[in-house]
Parts: structure tokens; C-alpha cells; sequence
């Protein structure tokens, strides 16, 4: 328990005006709106003091991953700023003091691991009078070993910021006053214990309920740039830790950060008998970059074009379209005064760029009689895109022959008209394909190793009829792995859901080598923005069947709409090519929706039956960021009860996509994804259709570019 004696008991006005004294006390300093004192993370992650958060926010796109060692705790966390207004962490927690389970055959002596998450809304803006002002969720969903909701306040003087917030929950343990909230509804005045269900889902009627406690400190930035000192007052009493009831013979804490580049090295003495220190690595997902060995776009300063298009140098002109444009061509048609040129982007992911490139070159090349061109983009094998530009301003624009020499303004993006896809020849789409591509996944916090991980190539290919029939194969080839550790194929708990997903031990262990997919597949378009497959194979490593998809996206829309429907069978773990007895209809309506509201955002909801024969939708939000990295969470929430479902309550995972050219010397469009699921569970879970119509189309609407 605590060595301090708990502070006398107050009520909300005496709070109001604590707050409104502490935003007038910024008025004393002429530059109070100045902060000097860069954000840090915490113990827990976030940015914070040392067991406390702030108020404070990083720029958009800052990412932290931590490690810190705390005596009984070890944490390990990623911190994201998504917007300037909100961050977001997950971490991991492992309890010295704690097995993960009583049986050693199970886990062996791996001591305790749980996963949390925390979110934390910025309510206002610091300015010349008042602080910034937040509101926080703390390990919210879940076990709640570190369950909270804060309310705090950061206010710079010069060098110094100071922080003062109140904490509920685990915060809020040091029990300083009543809860505020009593005064308007009785029922905050205690809080409930435990968690609902198996885990996993948010606990709404424990926000803002129980005791309350004061919490906050002071950072100061010394005049040697790297190093920064904190002082702490903290709000938990340890009498209620997963770790156990551990002893606190202070409420203050102390510690430093030193800060070396992109590196942060943090020290602290805690609770008056703990030491613990910890590594943070920074960077920003928005400004993050690699440079490149690449060529400037072709100059038409010195623009020497042929007189005529007989005149004209077919071979150069295709060959600098790939080499320098990025263009791969698959047909081209040139007259008099237009030339169109059907192809694929391979090399630059930046539309913009890629036109500028792509335009200067045929520009170059042309004889003045064209005065238009179409760049008209291919996405297996179908016209998706045209890029329709006039010429003469084009080249105008791109000579400097005026004070606006907007490229953008010299070309619009359209769909392609039935005249242009008339003159589209498929032929060279026809034969014989092949292809090779990475894979990673890996889970954390398993009970019989923290970290599992599986790695190696899906070596595919197949034969194109022409550009809409193909016949499609893949095989996964696991190169390096840890799933030897698996303990047990199947969980021995009895559930009320079909294993549609929780058998994935025994269709790794058995396949190190095994079929991915082989399936047949028809796409084409239906109309000029409704396009159309449909396929019937092996359509992933788990189910065989049959299906269908309809997808509306009009040419830059914030708007798609989709929907599919699958009949498939579970293939058997142990026979590559055999099936089982289990058997579902699944199939969603889709709604991919880029919020004007938020910047750079992408939500998708998908309602319909997943593959247990539950009924539902699926949530997913991504966040794309100036470099290209993608952020993005994904949950589904189903008629099926969390008692029903099983531990972690709701189907729910999180992922990165890295574009490749962040780590080559060469401009790339392709992708790194990496996903993280906490729990995978049988419920809400989704077919993994080899081909989706709103990746094949995405060129129409760029994100993922």
C-alpha cells in the first residue's frame, strides 16, 4: 500500500477550478506557447513522463518502438501518431513474477504475456493562454491488467513543461478524492471488476468509474541539447498489480532521457526502490525517405521532334518508355494526331511523377501533328485508366514558357472510352506467366515461445488465355521458421463455432511445401466504372470453392462499392488436394469509403456471412502517410456472443505496408505487408480470396500507390 496518506477528499467545482488555475498561470510567461521540451515515451509506451502520459502529441506519423525493463515488468511497445490529434499503442507486457500458465507441458517456465492497447484524443490545442488538453483510454479491450482513462493538461514555461491530470482505474489506485462523476450518476462511484466475456472486448461501463487519483510532473530541457530530466507524481498505489501488491515507498519518481539521433536512452528510479532504464527508436512515417540512383525527367528545353509520325523511332520510343518512364507497354497505336499507349506503372508510385516522366518522353518523340496523348493504365490485362493530355500545353507547361507551369493542369484522368478500348490489343497478355513474392508472418505472445515467425517465397504462375481467362497456381515455400515449437494441432477446449481458422497449426506443420492456390479466373468489364470475376479452385491455403465478385469504382472517387459471394469447402490439412466435410456460403456487400474529414484515409465495411455462418461486419481503417506507409486496423463484430467465441471476444488485427522503395537505391511499386493479429479466433473471419477486385481496380483511385 501506499506510504503517503491519501490527500483530503474534494469535489468537482474544487477540480474546475484547480484546472482553470492552472490554464491562468500561463499568462505570467510571455512565451509560455513555445515548446521547447520534445516529447518522450513512457514505461508503458506513449508519449509521457515515466508511468504517467501527457498531454502532449508528436508530429503526425511519428513512430516509436520501445523496450523498458521496470523490476517485475518488462514492456515492448509501438507508439503511432496517426493524426497530429490522436496516438495510438500496442504493447506487450511480460510479468516476471507470473507463469503464463500452470502446466509446463503447455508453456514451460515462459513467464506471464499480455497484450494491450491504448488511445489518447487531443481535446484542445495548446495557444497563448491554455494548456493542450487530452483524454486517454489505457489497455482498454482486454484482460485490463493496466486498465485506465485519464483527463491531463501540458502547459510549456520556457524550458519546462508541466503536467497535471486525473486518473481512474489503474491510475487512480492512490483513491486522492471522490470521483467527480459521482455528483451526476451514482453508479461511478465504484468500479466494476474483471472483464467481460473471454478477453478481448471493450468495457464501456468501467470508463471514468472508481477511484480517482492526481497525477503529473515536470519535464526540463537543460542547456545540453540531448538530455532531458523528469520529475513524477504518480497515481497508482501497486496494491492492485498483475505482479503482485508491490511495495511503493514514494509517489515521486525521477529519471532522464538522453537522446542520440533517432535513438532515446531513459533512466529513472521508481517508487523509491526501483530502478529501471529503457530504449525508444523514433522516426516519422510522413518524412521518412531513401535516396535514389535515378535519372531527372527528360528535358524538352532541347526538343528536336520528327517532322512526321512515319518519322518516327518506334523502338526508341518503347524502350525509353520502360527504362526511363516506368511504362511496361503491351500495345500502342499512333496516328497522325493521336497516339495512345497501353501499359503498366512498374517503377514509379507517385501518379503525378509517373505521367511527368511518362509525357515528357513521348512528347520528345512526337512530331507536333499529335496533339494528344493517352497513357492509358492496365491492371491485368484490362484498360483501367486514361491519362488524356494535351499536348501543346503539355510542353508548354514543361519548357517553362509561362509563370504557371502546372503540369497537372495539362492532363485529366477518365475512364477509358469505347473508342480507346477498341484499339486495345490483348494480345500479348496471352500465354505462359510466372512470378515470385515474399511472405512474413509472425505472432507474439504465444504460450509456447513469445515470438513465432514463418518466412519464405509463394512461387506462382499459370497460363493467360487472353487478357480476361487465366488459369492461376501458387505454392508457399516456408524457408525459415519456429513453428516447430507448436505444442498442440488443435485447442482440446470445445467451442460452439466451426475451427474455420483456430486448425492453422496443422496446415502449417504438415505443409512446409504445399499449394497455395489453383484456380480458374474470369474478369472483365461490365460497364465503364463495374467491373467483374468470377473464379472456382483453390482459392487459399484453407478453402476450395467457387465465387463472384461486383465492384462500382469510378475513376478518382472517394467512393467503391462491392459485393461477393464464395460457396467453399475446408481443405483438408493433410492431403493437398482433398477436402472436408465442413462447407459454408459467405459473401459480403463492401463500402470503401476515403473520409474528406480525414486526411489520407481509407474505411472499409464489409456486412454479410463469414465463414463460421456467422453474420456480421467487418471494420477496417487504414492511414496512409506521405512516404507511403500504410497503417491500418481491422475488427469484425458478429451475432455470435463473446462467451460463444472464445478468448479476445471479436476477431480484430492490425497491419504495416511498407513500400519496397523505401529500402532500394532504385524507384519500386511494389509492397511489404506485415501483419499483427493478437488472437486469431474462428469468428468473423473473412474468405482470403485470391483476387479482389478493389486491389486489381486500384489504379483508378489510388491508395495503396
Amino acid at each position: 500500500m501506499s506510504a503517503n496518506p491519501p490527500v483530503k477528499k474534494t469535489s468537482l467545482a474544487l477540480i474546475i477550478s484547480s484546472i482553470c488555475a492552472f490554464s491562468a498561470s500561463a499568462e505570467t510567461d510571455s512565451d509560455s506557447h513555445t515548446v521547447t521540451v520534445k516529447p518522450s515515451q513512457m514505461v508503458q509506451g506513449g508519449n509521457g513522463l515515466i508511468q504517467t502520459p501527457t498531454a502532449r502529441m508528436r508530429e503526425e506519423g511519428g513512430f516509436a518502438a520501445n523496450y523498458t525493463d521496470n523490476g517485475e515488468y518488462r514492456f515492448f511497445s509501438v507508439n503511432l501518431q496517426l493524426f497530429d490529434w490522436m496516438e495510438a499503442t500496442a504493447r506487450y507486457t511480460d510479468v516476471r513474477t507470473r507463469l503464463y500458465s500452470d502446466v509446463e507441458s503447455f508453456s514451460g517456465d515462459q513467464t506471464l504475456k499480455d497484450k494491450g492497447l491504448d488511445v489518447k484524443f487531443r481535446l484542445w490545442k495548446e495557444s497563448y493562454y491554455l494548456p493542450d488538453i487530452s483524454v486517454g483510454f489505457r489497455d482498454f479491450g482486454g484482460t485490463g491488467f493496466f486498465e485506465s482513462e485519464y483527463i491531463n493538461a501540458s502547459k510549456s514555461f520556457g524550458p519546462v513543461d508541466v503536467h497535471l491530470g486525473l486518473g481512474w482505474g489503474y491510475l487512480g489506485t492512490a483513491s486522492d478524492i471522490t470521483n467527480p462523476f459521482c455528483e451526476l450518476r451514482e453508479s461511478f462511484c465504484e468500479r466494476p471488476t474483471g472483464f467481460s466475456g473471454r478477453g478481448g472486448k471493450v468495457d464501456y461501463q468501467q470508463f471514468f468509474k472508481g477511484d480517482v487519483a492526481f497525477f503529473g510532473g515536470i519535464e526540463y530541457q537543460t542547456p545540453w541539447a540531448p538530455l532531458t530530466l523528469k520529475l513524477e507524481f504518480e497515481g497508482n498505489d501497486y496494491s492492485r498489480d498483475r505482479a503482485g501488491e508491490l511495495q511503493q515507498d514514494t509517489r515521486w519518481n525521477v529519471g532522464a532521457v538522453y537522446r542520440l539521433e533517432n535513438l532515446d536512452v531513459s533512466l529513472n528510479y521508481q517508487r523509491g526502490n526501483t530502478v529501471g532504464f529503457g530504449f525508444t527508436y523514433r522516426f516519422n512515417m510522413n518524412t521518412i525517405s531513401q535516396v535514389k540512383f535515378d535519372k531527372p525527367p527528360r528535358s524538352l528545353l532541347a526538343r528536336n521532334a520528327p517532322e512526321t509520325v512515319e518519322d518516327v523511332d518506334k523502338s526508341r520510343l518503347y524502350n525509353s518508355l520502360y527504362r526511363s518512364g516506368g511504362l511496361a507497354l503491351t500495345s500502342a497505336k499512333i496516328t497522325e494526331n493521336e497516339a495512345t499507349f497501353f501499359g503498366t506503372q512498374y517503377a514509379y508510385r507517385d501518379q503525378h511523377e509517373a505521367i511527368e516522366r511518362v509525357g515528357r518522353i513521348v512528347a520528345s518523340e512526337l512530331p507536333d501533328s499529335v496533339k494528344t496523348y493517352h497513357i492509358v493504365d492496365n491492371s491485368g490485362g484490362l484498360p483501367m485508366v486514361d491519362t488524356e493530355i494535351d499536348a501543346s500545353a503539355f510542353i508548354s507547361a514543361a519548357r517553362y514558357e509561362s509563370l504557371e507551369n502546372d503540369l497537372s493542369s495539362t492532363y485529366t484522368r477518365q475512364a477509358p472510352s469505347q473508342r480507346t478500348r477498341e484499339s486495345y490489343d490483348g494480345s500479348n497478355i496471352q500465354g505462359l506467366f510466372y512470378n515470385a513474392d515474399f511472405f512474413f508472418t509472425q505472432s507474439f505472445g504465444n504460450p509456447e515461445d513469445f515470438y513465432l515467425y514463418q518466412t519464405g517465397l509463394i512461387l506462382g504462375g499459370g497460363y493467360a488465355v487472353n487478357n480476361k481467362l487465366s488459369f492461376i497456381t501458387s505454392a508457399r515455400v516456408s524457408l525459415l521458421d519456429n513453428f516447430d515449437k507448436f505444442n498442440y494441432l488443435v485447442d482440446n477446449e470445445e467451442v460452439a463455432l466451426p475451427r474455420v481458422r483456430t486448425r492453422v497449426r496443422e496446415y502449417i506443420s504438415e505443409n512446409p511445401i504445399g499449394l497455395d492456390t489453383a484456380f480458374v479466373h474470369y474478369k472483365d468489364r461490365v460497364s465503364d466504372d463495374v467491373f467483374g470475376q468470377v473464379y472456382g479452385g483453390y482459392l487459399e491455403s484453407m478453402f476450395a470453392g467457387v465465387g463472384g465478385e461486383l465492384l462500382y469504382r469510378p475513376v478518382d472517387s472517394r467512393l467503391a462499392y462491392g459485393i461477393d459471394i464464395n460457396y467453399v469447402k475446408q481443405r483438408d490439412p493433410y492431403s493437398k488436394l482433398d477436402t472436408i466435410d465442413y462447407e459454408a456460403i459467405t459473401g459480403h456487400a463492401s463500402v470503401y469509403y476515403r473520409p474528406e474529414f480525414l486526411d489520407d484515409t481509407q474505411i472499409t465495411a464489409s456486412v454479410g456471412q463469414f465463414l463460421a455462418k456467422d453474420k456480421g461486419v467487418n471494420i477496417d481503417f487504414a492511414k496512409r502517410f506521405d512516404s507511403g506507409i500504410i497503417v491500418g486496423a481491422y475488427a469484425a463484430f458478429t451475432d455470435v456472443s463473446s462467451e460463444e467465441y472464445g478468448e479476445g471476444s471479436f476477431t480484430k488485427g492490425f497491419y504495416i505496408s511498407i513500400p519496397s522503395d523505401l529500402f532500394l537505391l532504385q524507384p519500386s511499386t511494389g509492397r511489404g505487408n506485415f501483419p499483427w493479429v493478437p488472437i486469431s479466433r474462428d469468428g468473423g473471419q473473412m474468405l482470403r480470396r485470391p483476387i479482389r477486385l478493389i486491389d486489381t481496380t486500384e489504379v483508378r483511385s489510388p491508395f495503396y500507390d
